[in-house]
């Protein structure tokens, strides 16, 4: 994700800010722009967006804003709607009498909005029940009945269900523990599940990506019910490293697509960031990764993301060793899983291109 300063008095602001602290301006996401804006009390509910690009144009604020504060999207002021782009995704929200319900449901909307962020970056369209109501993607954000009723984190053509109790860190850690986890995050779980949905959307019925991904990952005509008892009663193959991004993935060829899918969307992520900060490795001893490059992600080359991922992933991991924590990319990329990965780039590339037409 890019860097974003107030346009009111420059200082640096981030994506989840809703005001600026130096100078105590509003600020708001305006989707069209892709940027965070500073704005100033027009009246009647209105603001006038102070980013050169908005042209001093009107924004009112996301229902969700205004009076929820789980959100921090500007709408157009003359737009008849009352919610935002990303929460009009959202179908069902958690009970909000339930104490901690609130957070969970703040830090839900967030994770979803960085995948947007990601999603819009790469070009991938993404098209809401109210306007694709067969085919849209929609959210219900769901807990577990008090008699005993688990609810799956999952997908179903095109509705992704999520666990509010993913949003409770305590609760996710200790499911990553118990299942042997590296890595289990609330932004992994929309990335995943957008996966499934995004196949059905682009490999699914489309000969030209079937034949080559069955090669790749496996015929995914293969009983799925089946795949999953298999797993959980015998668990992933024990060389699964030399072939799959994780454990799960072993699991079915539709799970591994969506874990590398995923996979594919935290590189570009993490790549966008470093390079809008300006990072740069420079060591004394050429021998040490370098990383110099900054061409932007959605320009770039499936090699060039690789050439500039592993060092990158060298630094962060080895800060966050200094930090006394784990490693922040626990995964190792064999040479079958950068086949894979580079087919998910080629099909989210050639998406992006037929929708920008």
């Amino acid at each position: 994700m890019k860097t974003f300063h107030c346009n009111h008095c420059s200082h640096l602001v981030f994506f989840e800010n809703v005001r600026c602290e130096p100078c105590e301006s509003l600020l708001g996401y305006v989707p069209d722009l892709a940027e965070i804006s500073a704005f100033e009390d027009a009246g009647d509910g209105r603001w006038r967006s102070l980013h050169p690009g908005a042209d001093g144009a009107l924004f009112r604020q996301c229902h969700n804003y205004a009076v929820e504060n789980v959100c921090n999207w500007m709408i157009a002021a003359d737009s008849p709607d009352t919610l935002c782009r990303a929460c009009q995704l959202t179908l069902t929200i958690p009970n909000l009498g339930a104490p901690d319900n609130r957070l969970y449901w703040y830090r839900l909307e967030i994770a979803k909005r960085r995948l947007l962020y990601t999603l819009a970056e790469l070009g991938i369209e993404v098209k809401s029940r109210q306007a694709d109501p067969e085919h849209g993607l929609a959210f219900d954000f769901l807990e577990d009945g008090g008699d005993g009723a688990r609810v799956m984190t999952g997908h179903d053509n095109g509705l992704i269900t999520l666990n509010i109790a993913e949003a409770d860190d305590a609760h996710r850690e200790k499911v990553r523990t118990a299942m042997g986890e590296p890595y289990r995050t609330l932004l992994g779980h929309f990335r995943h599940e957008t996966g499934h949905y995004y196949f059905d959307q682009f490999v699914q019925n489309d000969p030209r990506w079937l034949e080559p991904y069955r090669k790749l990952f496996g015929d995914e005509r293969a009983d799925y019910g089946e795949a999953l008892d298999a797993y959980y009663r015998d668990g992933a193959p024990p060389d699964w490293q030399a072939s799959y991004i994780s454990a799960y993935a072993t699991m079915h060829p539709w799970e591994d697509w969506a874990e590398t899918w995923a996979h594919y969307l935290l590189i570009v992520d993490v790549l966008d960031t470093s390079t809008s900060y300006g990072l740069a490795l420079l060591p004394d001893d050429p021998s040490e990764p370098t990383l110099t490059d900054r061409t932007p992600v959605e320009d770039a080359s499936f090699e060039n993301l690789m050439k500039r991922w592993f060092p990158l992933t060298y630094a962060l991991n080895s800060l966050n060793r200094s930090l006394g924590m784990a490693d922040g990319y626990p995964f190792t990329l064999a040479a079958p899983v950068v086949d894979k990965l580079r087919f998910v780039h080629r099909v989210i590339a050639h998406a992006g291109d037929k929708a920008a037409q």
